[in-house]
């Protein structure tokens, strides 16, 4: 099974596990709190740019193998970077208590990166 299939195997379950988790914490114990960004969209987010992010560095490793852990590091940044940009539209905003919500996208943020690290680890160590 090709890397990307493997990795694509156990990100669509982590994910929908974490989405249900989060989505029902919001919906119930949060039932009163108006979040700017809907858990979806916050998952969205978090698929996509881990999927790409992981593509990236199966590229690297495939073509550069001892410079996957500096493309690692590299590609966290720019995670870091349009998470940032995902987050303007919150940070321009009117809303008054931001700690919901920016707790609401770094909880999963640090999730996924750690559950894609886990794969860098494994990807580095083939090498």
């Amino acid at each position: 099974m090709s890397p990307f299939l493997n990795f694509l195997k156990y990100l669509v379950p982590y994910s929908l596990l974490l989405f249900a988790a989060q989505y029902f914490i919001t919906v119930n114990l949060f039932e009163d709190t108006p979040f700017f960004y809907s858990t979806w969209s916050i998952y969205v987010f978090h698929i996509i740019i881990t999927v790409l992010s992981y593509l990236f560095l199966l590229f690297v490793n495939k073509t550069f193998p001892d410079k996957t852990g500096f493309a690692f590091m590299g590609i966290s940044l720019i995670k870091m970077m349009a998470s940032v940009v995902f987050l303007i539209p919150l940070i321009k905003s009117d809303t008054i208590d931001r700690i919901p919500d920016v707790a609401m996208f770094f909880i999963p943020y640090f999730l996924f990166l750690l559950f894609e690290t886990i794969f860098a680890v494994r990807l580095i160590n083939k090498a």
